[in-house]
């Protein structure tokens, strides 16, 4: 696939918001992420590229096509599905057409999903958490003690909860309607797959027996497959000034391979909700060269003793990214007409944000809605 018309993109999202998404993909080892805010097919890879076409940008940014798509769902938001241009190439995942979509929507079989969350604040540049803050869901549960862990669902306190589609139906992303009180924060959607605390004051090998239960798949290429699949060390609460390393840490990677992640730097006194990374990685433990996502973790080791704080050790799946360039604004992630396109939310997927290279350090709300149609 080809690289994405760069002027366009900037024209669209604003040069500040491509550099902080290509900032965080810099070193990222798996699949491309979809950009959920850009029509046409436009894709984040690794390096910080975008690849695919963007069908915008040639005269309006996001806040022009936003305040648009508001405008016409205020007027008549059914028939404004009904009036939706359709690509060349899209494809109805689960769906026969787009008539078919509305109908099943129209059946009772979309849902509504609303959020709203007050980050903690921490360092800029740095990713903060959603998960462990309220109000809406509420903020979610730490995660159980080692071995065992947590593979957490949409019944587990802070998820989304929802009811499972039934009769071979499969539930699919339509749009989300967000907002940032300052400009500059991107949102990341996440299927948040398993969690497990790790034991503090210790730097004895930890054993991690507990599994996720989604995107476990070896076979590459496959829908629920362990590609992509995302490592964090995620801080509950401050952690002391104390200098370490996760090391020896141990995973089976994407194909059912054992692994050992690189050592990578903690950081000390690190803020509660901060992942444990440094600015480099900011948002994902790095993985061995060639290893594109990790289906478990196996083992936990820090280098130092930490005194007090918590880490839970977490396994996310990314979705797509959200993006906010103006403050107090809402923006529209299309889950149709963009590479974001009806992606698939398993069954249990316990969704979460994360904020990767936060703006700011002051606690910032995050507000908004997303909407799913099961077919």
């Amino acid at each position: 696939m080809r690289s994405t018309h760069s002027q366009r993109l900037e024209n669209f999202l604003g040069t500040q918001k491509i550099n902080t998404i290509s900032h965080s993909m810099r070193n990222w080892y798996g699949n491309p992420i979809a950009l959920g805010c850009v029509p046409g097919s436009v894709w984040a890879t690794r390096g910080g590229d975008f690849i695919g076409h963007c069908d915008a940008g040639q005269a309006g940014s996001i806040q022009d096509r936003t305040e648009d798509i508001v405008r016409r769902y205020v007027r008549q938001a059914r028939a404004r599905m009904s009036r939706m241009r359709v690509h060349h190439g899209t494809c109805y995942a689960g769906f026969a057409s787009l008539s078919d979509l509305i109908a099943e929507a129209t059946a009772g079989k979309r849902r509504e999903f609303f959020f709203r969350k007050t980050g903690a604040g921490s360092t800029i540049g740095a990713t903060d958490s959603l998960w462990r803050v309220g109000a809406l869901p509420p903020a979610g549960a730490a995660a159980s003690a080692a071995p065992g862990g947590i593979a957490p669902t949409d019944a587990t306190t802070g998820a989304f909860p929802f009811t499972n589609p039934t009769g071979g139906d499969t539930q699919h992303f339509v749009m989300a309607a967000t907002a940032c009180d300052i400009a500059g924060d991107n949102l990341m959607l996440y299927d948040r797959i398993f969690a497990v605390a790790k034991t503090m004051n210790s730097t004895a090998t930890e054993a991690v027996t507990g599994v996720p239960t989604r995107y476990q798949n070896t076979v590459a290429g496959s829908v629920d497959s362990a590609e992509n699949n995302f490592l964090f060390p995620e801080c509950g609460t401050v952690l002391p000034a104390t200098a370490h390393n996760w090391t020896v840490c141990l995973y089976t990677d994407q194909a059912g391979g054992a692994s050992t992640l690189p050592s990578v730097a903690g950081n000390s006194a690190n803020a509660a909700e901060r992942l444990d990374l440094p600015l480099s990685s900011s948002w994902f433990a790095p993985l061995v060269a060639g290893d594109t996502g990790i289906q478990q973790l196996d083992q936990m080791q820090a280098s130092a003793l930490i005194a007090s704080g918590t880490i839970d050790f977490v396994i996310g799946h990314p979705l797509a990214w959200m993006t906010h360039p103006l403050a107090n604004a809402l923006f529209i992630a299309d889950g149709i007409n963009t590479a974001f396109n009806l992606v698939r939310i398993f069954d249990d997927a316990a969704l979460a944000f994360l904020i990767p290279q936060v703006a700011s350090t002051t606690s910032n709300n995050y507000t908004g809605s997303f909407t799913t149609v099961a077919g």
